[in-house]
């Protein structure tokens, strides 16, 4: 079955997007910049569905253990070494080809769109080769440049704790 499939990403200027398991901008917390994250990667397009969220193991880490699993989210940490999901994570696979074949076979009723959200090596995959759509914030945004606009993706330039942002949507056509 065919899934919409989406990267979702904050950067910063340099591309950056975490170091040591914290993100570039760390220690201020963009609390909008993580209500987008979680309103995209958990409303589902169709009602009485779950969107999945794909994460390598050290994103899974990174997330304060408080808050894992993601809520409202079906969570799959990919991991070569790990033989079964580590302690809250709903599923374990080893690689993103089988994590899809977890989302189209035993989650297949249950399951709608499908987030990639880290880290680095999961995005060289999924940005060159598999992705629809990429959703990006640019923290402290320095450039102004308009890309394609997605309906409920506020177009305006972000503050937040004397940091600037804004949310982009990058197409794969």
């Amino acid at each position: 079955m065919s899934r919409i499939l989406n990267g979702i990403v904050a950067v910063c200027p340099n591309l950056g997007i975490g170091k040591d398991g914290k993100l570039p901008w760390h220690p201020i917390r963009l609390s909008n910049e993580f209500a987008h994250f979680r309103k995209m990667t958990a409303t589902p397009s169709v009602a009485g569905k779950t969107n999945v969220v794909i994460m390598g193991r050290k994103t899974w880490f990174s997330i304060p253990e408080k808050n894992r699993p993601l809520k409202g989210r079906i969570n799959i940490v990919l991991s070569r070494e790990y033989k079964v999901p580590p302690a809250g994570a709903h599923y374990l696979a080893a690689d993103f080809s089988s994590a899809l074949t977890l989302v189209d076979t035993e989650l297949a009723e249950q399951a709608d769109q499908v987030w990639v959200i880290g880290g680095s090596s999961l995005y060289k995959v999924i940005f060159f080769l598999l992705c629809l759509k990429v959703f990006s914030t640019l923290v402290h945004y320095i450039i102004f440049i308009f890309f394609f606009r997605f309906p409920g993706v506020p177009k305006e330039l972000q503050e937040e704790n004397g940091i600037q942002y804004k949310f982009e949507v990058y197409e794969n056509i």
